[in-house]
C-alpha cells in the first residue's frame, strides 16, 4: 500500500530515494559546483578531458544542474549550474549569491 511513496515522504522531504541518488562520476561532478560562483558546474573534469555528454544530461534529467546559460563559441557545450535539488543531493545548501562582483544588484 503506497509503497512507492514511502521513500520520498518524510515530514520535510529530505529523504532521497535510492534509484535518485547520483554516480560516482555524477557526484564527482555535481561536487565540483559546491566551490564556484553560482554553482558552475565544469565543462571539463580534473584531468582536461570533457565532462562525458551522458553525466551532465543525467543530471540535468534529475533537476540535479540546470542550464545557465548558452556558450556562443561553442555551442553544442551545456553550460550549467547546481539545481537547488543538486545541493540537496550533495547535503549542502545553496550559497547566498550575491551576484557575481557583489555589486550591481537590481
Amino acid at each position: 500500500m503506497g509503497e512507492g511513496r514511502d521513500r520520498e515522504s518524510g515530514g520535510a522531504g529530505d529523504a532521497i530515494p535510492v534509484e535518485a541518488r547520483p554516480t560516482e562520476p555524477q557526484r564527482r561532478y555535481l561536487e565540483r559546483g559546491l566551490s564556484q560562483p553560482g554553482g558552475k558546474l565544469p565543462l571539463f573534469d580534473r584531468d582536461g578531458r570533457q565532462v562525458p555528454r551522458k553525466t551532465v544530461e543525467a543530471c540535468l534529467a534529475h533537476g540535479w544542474a540546470e542550464p545557465w546559460f548558452a556558450n556562443p563559441m561553442k555551442s553544442d557545450w551545456l553550460v550549467c549550474k547546481l539545481a537547488p535539488k543538486g545541493y540537496r543531493v550533495l547535503g549542502a545548501a545553496p550559497k547566498a549569491h550575491a551576484r557575481l562582483s557583489g555589486r550591481g544588484a537590481r
